[in-house]
């Protein structure tokens, strides 16, 4: 795929992010490679439409400028710095495997705490803001639906909640290491450095962010964190060593059903930014990577077995409860009577709230069933 045009450049970037705000202090300098590389990739290959460029132009802006503003967070309230966040999991098997069913609903024990989509958006207080975060909120609800009015079969593929929590990726963002980029747009040089980089500043600052988010809810002090996203199977060992008491839960599922429903989100997503959206090599581009991941996350596997746990998708479906139970005693923690009756409140609320099943075929991403079973082989004798 050929760039239509080049209307994105870092250095009109930064200056944009440092006139919406009023700050010039971006910290360490080390972002500027993956933002880069980022942008030469959406030049060159995302074929972006007028309109796609120019969301790209305010999203890129927008993360920039939550830099800024969290590096003058950080300055005027040295205490942040003190905080500490505790990882109790990443939740982080392929794609369309139960792991949003299993985040959800985890994250709805008294034990624990995690992202919500609302401050993911919006994670640093407005000026004036109260502890409610009542026009974070407003702006997050306003943006969901913005969001579904340009992608409106997606809640068929994913379950879509500004007050839910959401993918702590989307923190990460803000550091242009990250998987969403390659979700939403058609970047596969971005792909290619992403998997050979060292994301250990990336995941120092997610550390910062939940620092953050800790300092304006001081009651999460005294719960511990349960985050999610495919991105981590990107970098595991970071995971683990970046915090230290963080265990590894892996969903499992076959991925002759999981890799053409991710095809399809991500065909869903891109459509949003390009007229020109191959499925076909969208099909063979994530079929190919999650194959690379699940080799790499297979070795990580073999040398700290004790920090890992698996969940498989037919068990979350068929006994959500007593699989969130049996997770959160292999997290360290004692389910009680008041954990089991949020899990089976949120499970009741799930199925009212569920969409229409969304329908595809590996055929329509270049893919076969056959084929999955044959490139994922190794992966499916061991864990499925």
């Amino acid at each position: 795929m050929t760039a239509t045009g080049s209307e994105l450049r870092v250095d009109d970037l930064l200056s944009a992010a440092r006139d919406k705000t009023g700050l010039d202090e971006f910290g360490d300098d080390w972002f500027l490679e993956p933002l880069g590389v980022l942008v030469a990739a959406l030049d060159d290959e995302a074929q972006l439409s007028e309109q796609g460029r120019a969301m790209m132009h305010r999203r890129l802006t927008a993360l920039l400028a939550d830099r800024l503003r969290l590096r003058a967070l950080q300055r005027a309230h040295p205490e942040i710095q003190e905080v500490r966040p505790v990882v109790a999991a990443e939740i982080c098997g392929l794609p369309r495997t139960g792991s949003t069913l299993l985040h959800r609903l985890l994250s709805s024990s008294p034990q624990l705490t995690s992202t919500m989509s609302w401050e993911t958006t919006y994670p640093l207080p407005f000026p004036g803001e109260g502890a409610d975060a009542a026009e974070r909120k407003h702006r997050a609800q306003q943006r969901q639906q913005a969001f579904l009015e340009l992608s409106p079969d997606f809640g068929d593929l994913h379950t879509v909640a500004w007050d839910a929590p959401e993918e702590d990726v989307i923190l990460v963002d803000r550091s242009f290491t990250s998987m969403s980029f390659e979700s939403f747009h058609w970047v596969p040089s971005y792909g290619d450095w992403l998997r050979s980089a060292d994301q250990s500043k990336a995941y120092a600052e997610l550390h910062q962010w939940l620092q953050v988010l800790q300092w304006q809810q001081p009651q999460r002090s005294d719960l511990r964190w349960i985050l999610k996203s495919p991105h981590h199977l990107t970098a595991v060992n970071t995971v683990l060593d970046t915090f230290e008491d963080c265990s590894i839960v892996m969903t499992h599922r076959s991925p002759a059903r999981a890799v053409p429903s991710y095809a399809s989100m991500v065909s869903n997503l891109t459509k949003q930014y390009s007229d020109t959206v191959d499925d076909a090599a969208i099909g063979r581009y994530w079929s190919e990577r999650f194959a690379a991941s699940l080799r790499a996350f297979t070795r990580v596997r073999e040398a700290r077995p004790e920090r890992f746990v698996d969940v498989r998708f037919d068990a979350m479906l068929d006994t959500p409860v007593a699989e969130a139970l049996r997770v959160l005693r292999s997290l360290g923690r004692t389910p009680g009577a008041d954990d089991r009756s949020a899990f089976e409140s949120y499970v009741e609320r799930d199925r009212e709230q569920r969409s229409a099943a969304h329908r595809y075929t590996p055929e329509e991403f270049g893919l076969s069933a056959d084929q999955l079973d044959a490139d994922f082989a190794f992966y499916q004798e061991e864990y499925l």
